[in-house]
């Protein structure tokens, strides 16, 4: 099998009813215009002639709120979308969407348009965090909205982020535990990032606002991935996709290019001490593709374990299996349990 793959098709603001507090998709996506069902069918094409496997790529709209655009060009973009998945054979069509913004109207004409999965931009499921930035839909609009999509037979996919003005670490593993509700089937996180011309950027000028530092925002959203990920939920994207408008423009936040690089490195670092019960010397055998993780990035992992006393070697072993560890205590060569917290297909690398 191929890997998964998004014709990604960005429609920046489209939709939106207002403008949230920490939003400027401009400065996210870096494209300032409006797609035409052209730009779907030109994009479709150029992905059809790279990709080795076009049965595992889907089409994406993403951005804006997909399905509260003008009926009209909504329609223009899915027309020409349906039309490249019966020409080139994708998987199908998926879109991002405000909770408020799904009806079954709206799903039946997706589903006749070859879509297969939504996602609902929540954010939150704190209805004081989503009033405090604007967000104009409320938890109870997210949970209906799920319920739709299920009963549609769609692929629900939910978004969420961090470090959102008013909220805390309590209220977002809330919000996590609260989509775990929903059954969806993917998640994505999303550390906030203040961006300019933004009313959460006038928040942060005038002392109101204060983003996460980049360290507390790996420790939270470590916690967020493993939650997920001991339920069977995939999370398909950790942190904003990097680029050079974002990286020049934004104001402050928790931003890093491998985010999920951080994120992961310290879930296995949180997974590793707690087999580590005392100070000592340890060799620890890793699956070859995943030593960067357990290492972490500049070798953290390794300052972090010396620093409780622990001396650990990793050893990279072929036969260890993708995400688990073997341990060994020099002083006695005794094979340790694998990492708790694997019992479900979760990976501390991906």
């Amino acid at each position: 099998m191929g890997k998964h793959s998004n014709i990604a098709i960005f429609v920046p603001h489209l939709g939106c009813p207002r403008q949230c507090s920490f939003c400027e998709q401009r400065t996210i996506t870096g494209q300032t215009y409006a797609p035409t069902a052209e730009d779907v069918l030109s994009a479709a094409e150029t992905a059809a002639g790279s990709l080795s496997d076009c049965s595992q790529a889907e089409i994406a709209f993403f951005g804006g709120s997909f399905t509260a655009i003008d009926r009209g060009y909504m329609l223009s973009l899915l027309e020409a979308a349906k039309g490249a998945v019966e020409r080139y054979g994708f998987k199908g069509v998926r879109c991002s969407t405000r909770p408020d913004a799904i009806d079954t109207e709206v799903l039946d004409i997706l589903r006749a348009h070859r879509v297969t999965a939504v996602e609902l931009g929540a954010q939150s499921m704190d209805d004081g965090v989503l009033k405090a930035n604007r967000r104009g839909h409320t938890a109870g609009d997210t949970k209906k909205a799920a319920g739709l999509i299920h009963e549609a037979g769609l692929e629900l996919g939910l978004q969420m982020m961090t470090g959102l003005y008013t909220d805390t670490d309590e209220k977002a593993l809330g919000t996590a535990r609260e989509f775990l509700k929903l059954r969806p089937e993917t998640a994505r996180v999303y550390p906030t990032i203040v961006l300019p011309g933004t009313e959460l950027c006038r928040l942060y000028n005038g002392g109101l606002y204060r983003p996460k530092e980049l360290p507390e925002a790996v420790e939270l959203c470590s916690k967020l991935l493993e939650l997920f990920e001991s339920a069977g939920v995939r999370v398909i994207r950790m942190g904003l996709h990097p680029g050079r408008e974002l990286e020049e423009r934004m104001v402050a936040g928790p931003y890093h290019q491998a985010f999920r690089q951080l994120v992961e490195s310290r879930m296995f670092l949180r997974r590793l001490l707690a087999e580590l019960s005392e100070p000592g010397e340890y060799r620890v055998m890793v699956n070859p593709r995943d030593i960067s993780t357990a290492l972490g990035q500049g070798k953290e992992n390794l300052r972090r374990l010396s620093e409780m006393g622990c001396s650990v070697t990793f050893v990279q072993d072929e036969s260890v299996e993708r995400g688990r560890v073997k341990i060994y205590a020099e002083a006695d060569n005794i094979e340790r349990l694998p990492m708790r917290g694997q019992e479900h297909g979760g990976k501390p690398a991906v």
